[in-house]
């Protein structure tokens, strides 16, 4: 793309040889003229001029071709309305000045902003890794001499009780790590996944662990380019989820089904459901859908955000509606990269039903 002062100076050759034309030929002058005003115009578009710049370029075209236009006049070669085109052009080309001035302030202010806010995420993020990494090695220090503690005591219970404590610190530190890992696009490492067989593993470790009336519903064999690991700690938050907020066997299914083209994995529960004034609001970071609600049910509202993180990472969304008359569904939508199979399977056939586990 040529340079402003290449721009600038073709236009002013080109300025210069239509002022000549125009006084060339009297008789076709209005050629010349409009074609002087038309560029300027154009130009401008391109290149929005300091007000001192502006001004002196106005009011010399206006002298050259006004001058003319007026001389041909006192001629009798052109009409004396001719004039009056003079200030017509200047008035429009005035009008789309002040536009271009203002679209030029307002592109400036969002540039500004813009800037600012990736700063303040840069220094959120790199507070958020440098407090983690911080607190890790305390942490870990500080589980390990109660352990040994431990083994030398007969009553473990308040010993027990400053564990557990710990190791929820070390989950939110690990959580923390993770945001800040799932906020560095550069840090992704993408590879084919096959949605059937993996969703099937994240299934079976669950109904594993906890006392739910599991099932792995249908889903749609296709393969996806993602993290699988980043979209493993997704899903896990999203089946903590379901856990925390459902009772001893309540049904909690695991499903995936194609949409245009994303892929739509959902996670549905009938559990104790959520404010549909709050669905909004809940994969923000440390968001709570109830205040009220215990520690143990509500955890510290890191869960969520990580799914959130890592659906954006991957170009997708994730939302969550309540379900009538209880439950909820949670779902994250990713971009569908590459269709392996367009079906749409019984996962695990023979599975609709599992309680196992332990809570």
């Amino acid at each position: 793309m040529p340079s402003p002062r290449s721009l600038d100076a073709g236009w002013a050759v080109l300025a210069a040889f239509c002022v000549a034309a125009m006084a060339a030929y009297p008789s076709w002058e209005t050629v010349p003229f409009h074609v002087i005003w038309i560029s300027l115009t154009l130009l401008y578009g391109f290149r929005v001029w300091r007000p001192g710049v502006t001004g002196t370029v106005l009011g010399a075209v206006v002298v050259a071709t006004g001058a003319s236009i007026l001389v041909d006049a006192f001629d009798g070669v052109q009409l004396w309305g001719e004039l009056f085109e003079v200030p017509l052009m200047s008035a429009m080309f005035l009008a789309m000045v002040w536009h271009a001035r203002r679209r030029a302030a307002a592109l400036s202010t969002v540039e500004a902003l813009a800037e600012e806010r990736a700063s303040l995420v840069e220094q959120e993020e790199r507070l958020i890794h440098n407090v983690s990494h911080e607190l890790r090695t305390p942490v870990t220090i500080a589980r390990g001499q109660l352990e040994l503690l431990g083994r030398r005591l007969e009553d473990r219970r308040e010993l027990d009780i400053a564990i557990d404590e710990l190791s929820r610190i070390e989950q939110i530190v690990e959580r923390l790590l993770m945001l800040a890992r799932v906020e560095r696009d550069d840090l992704l490492v993408r590879t084919p996944v096959r949605l059937v067989p993996f969703l099937e593993d994240v299934f079976m470790r669950w109904a594993g662990v906890a006392q739910r009336a599991w099932r792995l519903g249908a889903i749609a064999d296709v393969t996806l380019e993602v993290d699988e690991g980043l979209l493993r700690s997704a899903l896990d938050a999203l089946l903590e989820n379901a856990v925390q907020y459902t009772d001893d066997y309540a049904p909690v299914e695991l499903s995936a089904a194609g949409d245009g083209d994303e892929i739509a994995i959902r996670v549905t529960d009938e559990g104790h459901g959520i404010d549909p004034d709050s669905a909004g609001r809940i994969f923000e970071r440390f968001a709570r859908s109830d205040a009220s609600r215990t520690r143990r049910e509500g955890g510290v509202g890191l869960g969520l955000a990580i799914v959130a993180a890592v659906a954006r990472a991957h170009g997708g969304t994730c939302v969550a509606r309540p379900l009538e008359p209880r439950g909820s569904v949670f779902e994250l939508r990713l971009p569908l990269q590459q269709a392996a199979h367009a079906d749409v399977e019984e996962a695990a056939g023979a599975l609709p039903v599992l309680g196992v586990g332990s809570a």
